[in-house]
């Protein structure tokens, strides 16, 4: 999925800033060509990859085996994951794509 980052942010994630704050909420990352990749409890499989200076793209592949309280940490994770890397929450990433979703912008 294609998330926005917020403007002024990206200075957070360019370089190794996007590795840097995916180890430090899964534990561990990788670099494939430009995708960041790691896994964390139910997911899997995450990659991120920069598309450009106000967007990036996260793809995910779920366990669905987990237990469940490991796939309510895991989204806890995943969450701050999007928070640390987009500089927006939940509720302002939600927010925007109910406004792109009006517009017909989806």
């Amino acid at each position: 999925m294609e998330y926005e980052i917020k403007k002024g942010h990206y200075s957070e994630i360019e370089g190794d800033g996007l590795k840097n704050i995916t180890t430090e909420i899964f534990g561990r990352a990788s670099q494939e060509g430009d995708v960041t990749v790691s896994s964390y409890g139910a997911l899997a499989r995450v990659e991120a990859r920069i598309l450009s200076k106000s967007s990036l793209l996260v793809n995910t592949k779920s366990d669905a085996s987990a237990p469940d309280d490991v796939a309510l940490e895991t989204i806890k994770r995943f969450n701050l994951f999007l928070e640390r890397i987009t500089g927006f929450t939940s509720k302002q990433r939600r927010n925007r794509l109910q406004k792109k979703a009006k517009e017909g912008k989806l």
